[in-house]
């Protein structure tokens, strides 16, 4: 069984605690030569120049110092590990790949360790590039010492990285598994219900309101099974079980095209279990068939 526990699943920090020690901006400087996360704009750049994906290590090439921006994240493999950010305009050198993340988890053609690194990269990245600019008055921001947190120059604000809570649920009912289906996913794909957390609600109470407004379905028994850090673009994936306690599929078209009931054995295509709405699925399948 390749994910036991959620904590195990890609993204999360606990697949790569043998390799990467992280460190805030400023914790400390190296000259010394490392491993290179690349991010261009939406997409992670991995090197092919072995065969199978990796992250690069050594001197750069030319045209991805042009207009460039670094920072060291911490340790990878006991070596310096630093982010690079590169402009959509640069031409990438032969060997280098760019894709963008949510493809190549769905793809499963890269290592559980390299996903979550990336996952990390572009949480960083996309922080970087959305935290220049006060988000009260527009001024210019500097980065409080230690910390990723940014201070504005005009107003003095501090703000810090938003991670979005939200929840996805597998709701049961005999040995059925209420799944829905979005338009933007891949032909014939589905998932289980899921939703961000609104004002002034605890997550249990997200459960009940995400479901019934997609679906049209009440669930009680709501039970907490894990969570996944998720960076698209950074949240907190928390999982529930639920039992169905009434209704009937009234489907929210405005986010899905379809809702249905489908039974453990005849279950449409769904995303790997390296997603926590898969692992629940799967975790579920494993629990029947060991009853």
């Amino acid at each position: 069984m390749p994910y036991p526990e959620a904590i195990n699943l890609p993204f999360n920090s606990h697949p790569i605690r043998n390799l990467y020690v992280p460190a805030k901006p400023g914790e400390f400087e190296s000259d010394e030569s490392g491993y290179w996360v690349i991010v261009q704009e939406e997409c992670t750049v991995f090197y092919h120049g072995r065969g199978n994906p990796c992250l690069f290590e050594g001197e750069l090439p030319d045209p991805m110092k042009v207009s460039s921006r670094e920072m060291l994240m911490g340790t990878w493999r006991e070596m310096p590990l630093r982010l690079l950010l590169i402009g959509k305009e640069i031409e990438l050198p032969a060997d280098f790949v760019a894709e963008p993340l949510l493809s190549l988890f769905f793809h499963e053609c890269i290592s559980d360790e390299l996903l979550t690194i990336a996952g990390l990269a572009q949480q960083v990245a996309r922080w970087e590039k959305n935290s220049a600019g006060c988000p009260r008055c527009g001024g210019d921001t500097d980065r409080i010492a230690g910390t990723w947190g940014k201070r504005c120059e005009r107003c003095g604000h501090e703000h810090f990285p938003n991670v979005y809570p939200c929840v996805v649920v597998l709701v049961r009912n005999g040995d059925s598994l209420l799944m829905v289906r979005k338009p933007e996913w891949p032909e014939g794909y589905y998932s289980l219900p899921s939703g961000f957390c609104d004002f002034g609600e605890c997550l249990e109470e997200c459960v009940l309101r995400e479901v019934e407004e997609e679906t049209g379905i009440r669930v009680k028994n709501v039970r907490y099974q894990g969570s996944q850090s998720w960076p698209f673009p950074s949240q907190l994936m928390t999982a529930f079980t639920a039992d169905y306690d009434g209704g009937e599929i009234v489907v929210d078209t405005g986010e899905l095209q379809d809702v249905g009931w489908y039974g453990r054995d005849a279950l449409p295509p769904t995303f790997s279990s390296k997603s926590i709405a898969g692992w629940l699925i799967a975790n579920s399948i494993r629990g029947e068939k060991a009853g």
